[in-house]
């Protein structure tokens, strides 16, 4: 079965005023015939320009007493049940009416199959594919030419003359029209989408070995994994063609998919994530009060560190960042460790330094610019939970931060009772720490206001 849909519109779906449906027709058809119908305009609740009345002839005169979508989503809905989604340029259509739902908080699946894509399977050589160049290369004469129901009722005329074409194949005769559409990748793209969830979590894109070829993670994993196939980048062509099955797991909380992220692709170095592979960090920023009571900072190596601001996989990372807060901040090259300890730096000479090292500048207004990285890299408190949504409404996900240095996270039912620092230990899940994991905890602190709890 098969429900042939169109839509008019008065905006573009990537407008910076999102377009809204203003026509919607949807034909039942049984693979022989049209035996149902579906068609009303639609009250978009916004303006509709001219343009778009010169388009199709809607006015808003003529929708201000019709039905608004959330009025006629159940017959849209249960017109669609069960059927192949169809239009012409289907990937229009049917994205329009996604939206339209998921404003309404619900999710609109259903199978598709795009007649353009079809036709020029079964009739090859056209000269143009768009509707009415279509339908008039092959007689069907189009009434209410882009009106909703005019549009169905022709691509119906249309679908009608690719089935019968489909049965006097013999290169499609026993092929089913799904079939003559579905090329691996999409074989594989509907596969992967019908599997993974519209939840928070991490995803593993695998190949058909079995390996982990990409890691990623998102609010909506779904959303995310869609985009892929969305993508012009070659990187993401070339992951599409090795990809054959997908798993995720669920975490709830962005905080935690984005440090489980971090650690999964350490762990596996999938070939096509390119950030957070390296899990050897060779050297550290450290900070310290000289006798001067002036704040230093100096790039050690990692096992040497005392006071670690910041870690880094080589010198150069290291030093780059360094050099970065040196601009930023006028900090001065002596006390950042990048020339002797007596002299006067360079960069005073060239007036970068306000003279700490010429006894030009006092500690304190020095040590106030250096506080402000401190800060910026460093958490407030020594022991806290930060508490986050969980993977279910009876649960809350928590990341641990002990000692000023990030231990874990793990997930709290409504019955725990967490009083102490030694009441989260049997809570937090097994993993590996990375030293960069605490750059993404004070990042995400940052940007975000979380409930957190001081132990």
């Amino acid at each position: 079965m098969f429900a042939i849909v169109d839509i008019e519109t008065c905006g573009s779906k990537f407008a910076f005023q999102k377009g809204r449906i203003i026509d919607i027709c949807i034909l039942v058809h049984d693979g022989i015939s049209v035996i149902d119908k579906f068609s009303t305009l639609i009250n978009p609740e916004c303006y509709i320009t001219g343009f778009y009345t010169n388009i199709s002839g809607i006015t808003n005169d003529m929708v201000k007493d019709a039905p608004k979508f959330y009025e006629v989503a159940k017959d849209i809905l249960a017109f669609t049940e069960g059927n192949i989604f169809v239009a012409h340029n289907s990937n229009f259509d049917y994205n329009f009416i996604k939206d339209e739902f998921s404003s309404l908080g619900f999710k609109f699946r259903r199978d598709t199959l795009c007649t353009v894509k079809l036709s020029r399977k079964l009739m090859p050589g056209k000269a143009s594919y768009s509707l009415g160049n279509l339908c008039e290369s092959i007689g069907i004469t189009i009434h209410n030419r882009h009106r909703a129901e005019g549009d169905a009722i022709a691509t119906a005329q249309l679908l009608d003359i690719l089935l019968q074409l489909k049965t006097q194949s013999k290169e499609y005769k026993s092929t089913s029209v799904n079939q003559i559409m579905t090329t691996r990748l999409e074989s594989i793209k509907k596969y992967v989408l019908d599997k993974i969830p519209e939840s928070c979590g991490v995803y593993y894109f695998l190949n058909q070995e079995g390996h982990i070829i990409y890691i990623g993670k998102s609010v909506n994993m779904y959303n995310r994994a869609l985009s892929h196939y969305n993508s012009d980048l070659k990187k993401s062509k070339a992951m599409l063609n090795e990809l054959t099955n997908v798993d995720f797991v669920e975490t709830g909380s962005e905080l935690i998919s984005l440090l489980m992220e971090s650690d999964e692709i350490k762990k596996h170095k999938p070939f096509y994530n390119r950030q957070r592979k390296n899990d050897v960090f060779t050297h550290a920023i450290d900070v310290f009060t000289d006798e001067e009571t002036i704040v230093n900072f100096k790039i050690v190596p990692y096992e040497e560190s005392e006071r670690l601001l910041l870690s880094f996989t080589s010198y150069a990372a290291a030093r780059e960042r360094l050099e970065a807060w040196i601009e930023d901040k006028a900090l001065c090259l002596r006390y950042c460790g990048l020339t002797s300890d007596t002299s006067v730096c360079f960069n005073h000479q060239i007036k970068k330094c306000k003279g700490i090292c010429a006894k030009q500048e006092s500690p304190e207004q020095y040590n106030i610019r250096a506080a402000q990285l401190i800060n910026a890299h460093s958490y407030n408190k020594p022991n806290f939970l930060l508490l986050e949504k969980g993977r279910h409404f009876q649960e809350r996900a928590f990341v641990f931060v002990k000692d000023y240095t990030y231990q874990g996270y793990g997930y709290l039912d409504e019955s725990a009772i967490i009083n102490s620092i030694d009441d989260v230990s049997s809570y937090i899940l097994s993993k590996q720490i990375h030293p960069d994991d605490n750059d993404i905890v004070r990042s995400w602190m940052r940007l975000k206001k979380r409930e957190v709890i001081y132990l």
